[in-house]
Order: C-alpha cells, then sequence, then structure tokens
C-alpha cells in the first residue's frame, strides 16, 4: 500500500515595518531631536525592519528635515542586510492632500527605496464631527491622493483611519478605490485601540474577500494598545493573512501605544510553526535598541515590559533560583542571549533561598571565605534579617556581612 504524499505549506514572510520615529513619538513623554532620530533609524536598518515611518514632512519643518536626513543617510545603508538583499524603504506620511503629498516626496526622494504612506479617516464619526464630509467625498479624496501620489512611485501605501470602526461594506469601498487608483499596499487602522481578536480578524478576511486585488497589493495592520491587546489583536491578523505589521519598538505611542514590534518578532520565533511565518529581524539586538529608544526619548520603559524589560531575566523567588541554578529553562522561557539580554538574574532578597544566596556568595570569590555547613547557616540567617527590609540585598552588603 502506497501512502500518501503530504507537502508542507510553504512558509510565507510577514514584513515589519516602524513607526517608532512618527507614530511612536506622538506619545506625550517623547521626544526625539534630530540626531536621536537618524541614530535610531540606522539601528532600525541593521535590526532588519523592512520599512520605516521616519515621520509626517507636512507637519513640521523639524519633521521634514529629520525625514530627509533618514532617507539620505540610512536609505542607502545595507549594515546587517545581507540576508535581506537590500536597504530599507523609507516611508514618509501624508494626508490625502496633494500639498502633504508632494511635501513628502520632497522628503523621501533621495532613499533608494521610499514609499508614501496615505492617510483619511473613514468612520462615520470621524467623517460626520472631524472631516464634516460625506463618504462620496471621502471616496474622491482617496482616489485623487492616490493617483497624485503615483506620479512620483508606484510604492503607495494607503491607511484608512479609524477603520476599525467603520462600516465593512463602505470601507471596503475605500479599500477598492484606493487599490484601482494605484496603492500598492492597504492597511486595517485600529486606530483608537478597540478592536478586539476575533473582530480585527474578521475584518480582514471579509475585506479581502470583498475587494479586488493581485497578488502585487500587500495587506498590512496597523493597531493601538487602549485594551491592552495590540499584541493579540496583531497575531490574529496575521493568521487572518495579512503580510506586514506596523508597530513601534517598546509598544511607544499615542495613549498606550502601539504593538510592540519585540513582541510580534519574538512570539513568531518561538511559535513560527504555529503561524506558518518567518521574519528577518535580528532578535539579538532588540533589548538593545529597545533600550537605546526610551532613553533617547527621554522615558524609563516599564521593568516588568515583556521581552526587553529589565526584570525579565531577574528572579527573586527561592523557589524559581533552585530551579534557575539547576537549569535556566525551568523559569525561563525564553533563552536571554536571543534578544541581547544577560542571564545573571538572580535577585537576592527575603524571597531568596539558601541555595541562591550561597551561589551569589561563590561568584563573589571572596579570600579565605568559609562555606561550611555550620558558617553557611550562621551567614544564611544573618542574610535574611539584612533582607527582611530592603527590596534588594546587594553585593556590597554581602561583602559587609560576611566581614561582620
Amino acid at each position: 500500500m502506497i501512502e500518501a504524499q503530504h507537502s508542507t505549506p510553504a512558509m510565507r514572510t510577514l514584513y515589519l515595518s516602524d513607526t517608532t520615529l512618527r507614530d511612536g513619538e506622538q506619545a506625550p513623554d517623547i521626544n526625539f531631536n534630530t540626531d536621536d532620530k537618524v541614530a535610531i533609524a540606522k539601528e532600525l536598518s541593521k535590526l532588519g525592519i523592512d520599512e520605516i515611518d521616519a515621520g509626517f514632512p507636512a507637519s513640521s519643518e523639524h519633521s521634514f528635515k529629520s525625514t530627509q536626513r533618514i532617507a539620505r543617510e540610512v536609505g542607502p545603508l545595507m549594515e546587517g542586510r545581507d540576508h535581506i538583499g537590500y536597504p530599507i524603504t523609507v516611508v514618509a506620511l501624508a494626508r490625502a492632500t496633494e500639498s502633504d503629498i508632494d511635501r513628502a516626496y520632497e522628503a523621501i526622494k533621495d532613499a533608494p527605496r521610499f514609499a508614501i504612506r496615505l492617510f483619511i479617516a473613514t468612520s462615520d464619526i470621524h467623517l460626520e464631527h472631524k472631516l464634516q464630509i460625506t463618504r462620496e467625498e471621502c471616496l474622491v479624496r482617496v482616489a485623487r491622493a492616490a493617483r497624485h501620489a503615483r506620479q512620483y512611485t508606484p510604492n503607495v501605501h494607503f491607511g484608512p483611519e479609524d477603520g476599525s470602526r467603520t462600516d465593512l461594506a463602505f470601507l471596503c469601498e475605500v479599500y477598492q478605490v484606493a487599490i484601482d487608483s494605484g496603492v500598492s499596499e492597504v492597511y486595517i487602522m485600529d486606530t483608537v485601540g478597540s478592536s478586539i481578536p476575533t473582530e480585527i480578524a474578521e475584518v480582514i478576511k471579509y475585506c479581502k474577500a470583498n475587494v479586488k486585488y493581485d497578488a502585487s497589493v500587500r495587506w498590512g495592520v496597523h493597531v493601538h494598545n487602549d485594551l491592552g491587546l495590540a499584541t493579540a489583536n496583531t497575531l490574529a491578523c496575521i493568521e487572518a493573512g495579512i503580510d506586514i505589521v506596523d508597530g513601534t519598538m517598546s509598544g511607544i505611542g499615542e495613549r498606550a501605544g502601539n504593538v510592540s514590534i519585540e513582541e510580534i518578532a519574538m512570539v513568531l520565533t518561538m511559535h513560527q510553526d504555529h503561524y506558518g511565518v518567518k521574519h528577518r529581524i535580528n532578535t539579538r539586538n532588540l533589548t538593545r535598541v529597545c533600550r537605546m529608544v526610551t532613553e533617547m526619548g527621554g522615558t524609563a520603559m516599564a521593568p516588568n515590559k515583556p521581552i526587553v524589560g529589565q526584570n525579565v531575566f531577574r528572579h527573586t523567588s527561592g523557589i524559581h533560583q533552585h530551579g534557575l541554578l539547576r537549569n535556566r529553562s525551568t523559569y525561563e522561557y525564553l533563552d536571554p542571549e536571543m534578544v541581547g539580554a544577560t542571564s545573571d538574574g538572580l535577585i537576592l532578597s527575603k524571597l531568596s533561598g539558601r541555595s541562591a544566596f550561597q551561589a551569589r556568595l561563590e561568584r563573589l570569590k571572596i579570600d579565605h571565605l568559609d562555606l561550611s555547613p555550620d558558617r553557611l547557616n550562621i551567614l544564611f540567617a544573618k542574610f535574611k534579617i539584612l533582607a527582611e527590609d530592603r527590596t534588594e540585598v546587594t553585593d556590597a552588603d554581602l561583602r559587609g556581612l560576611v566581614k561582620a
């Protein structure tokens, strides 16, 4: 009997677009100067990001000049991108107006690869209260803007602001007009972070089933984290068949922020077979780049930030510390080296046990240190008393304890 042959589905590539320097900077407590933006853009290029949303040139002279410098200085770079084969695409944001589009083109035209990303609000609440236009006028503006941008480049992107709260039939009309007018990349925009995973996945499926497009058109997703569901929503969209994720490093952005690129990258790294997609990020640079972004932005990263927070590979529980000393995988799902973090994270506190205490003393290599069972019992008892009124016992504390 001949067994049936089953072929393994081809692994598709998920592209990652970074908007740290544009949407990320819109967080109230973030501020990058031009030099900061260029430095961060260089690191994003080396990280393996596919597209960088460098700025909104029509919004200010600062945004125009920083976007222009990124196009000129970062656009041609190939360091760290040999596995990709071409430099990063520099993207500039523009409203659906000719003046915005002209300004965007002037800012990015010197990059070897560039794109203009158009946006206009499409939900009824935005059309009525913000833009004060009809659906029909919205469609006219989309078509006009896309055709104008196509005069500069075939790489025209489009995202309907507040798309996740837009009537689905109208949303499909908007996408159809954009694609028919020459747009090559369209985004589902969860602008206020209102979606839940099953809901936004259905929006993707519905639009892809009801809009006519060919294989040259890519679908992306841009979500915010107002309900704490940005990563979950993005993963649901990946399963629904999107090609691109637009997010920020460390999840910075307006209000509760955007989806964190490092979270998406590591979920896909650890669960590649489940999602059937691969990415091109050098994950060993994630911790360094994320911390660089928050430091340059003048803010602090939450210590419990997934993947890159300082507490991710630090442990206080005695039971956990005992397990880690035997095998780090007992209480660390990720290998710290995978994300460029250090693995020395046994934090001595009142919760620590004897094994972690002894291991730390041995690491200190104190001359003539007596760690016989009786002496260790005495030192450990002193340690427990010392640890009662502090969050962490330092190496200096331990040296003083041994000498006392």
